[in-house]
């Protein structure tokens, strides 16, 4: 039995950028990433979440605009292992006239008709929209405050979805 997808985004639900910027929140570690022509980044992560998100049942895959690079920076402080990302393409940041995500059609074509759960905190209604009339398995568009990251009540809800016959 394959356990279903569960599809990570980086900022957001991982690192919870948009909190007051003198306010790490309480568990979070930081780390600074360098990019190009700028100061380095700052990303806050929590160590919980990597034991956390393995205990769920799922299959994990970034999905994210960090792709192979979440395995280099994010993957070792949360404590996860090395995971497959979804390749977006010429789709990075594409905008749709539908309203529908960037990271969706992909994201869906990825599945293969699996279960799946998607946290991250840009989704709307028209990615659900999408998902219903293009994806035939279950799925779970789950919307994570990019102020507060990942809490108890996300993992409660991917435990239920994942636990749930169809899931």
């Amino acid at each position: 039995m394959n356990r279903p997808l569960l599809f990570l985004d980086v900022d957001g639900p991982l690192n919870p950028y948009a909190a007051k910027a003198e306010r790490r929140p309480a568990g979070y570690t930081t780390i600074r990433v360098p990019v190009f022509s700028r100061r380095p980044l700052r990303v806050w992560l929590n160590p919980d979440h990597g034991p956390a998100l393995l205990r769920l049942g799922y299959e994990l895959v970034w999905a994210t605009t960090w792709t192979a690079e979440a395995n280099v920076w994010i993957a070792p402080v949360v404590g996860l292992p090395e995971l497959p990302y979804v390749d977006f393409g010429t789709g990075l940041f594409a905008e749709r006239p539908d309203g529908v995500h960037w990271k969706t059609e992909a994201i869906v074509a990825y599945t293969g008709g699996r279960p799946f759960a998607w946290v991250d905190d840009e989704q709307s209604a028209a990615d659900g929209r999408y998902v219903s009339t293009h994806h035939p398995g279950s799925a779970l568009l789950h919307h994570v405050n990019p102020r507060i990251g990942l809490r108890e009540d996300d993992f409660a809800a991917l435990r239920e979805f994942a636990a749930a016959p169809s899931g």
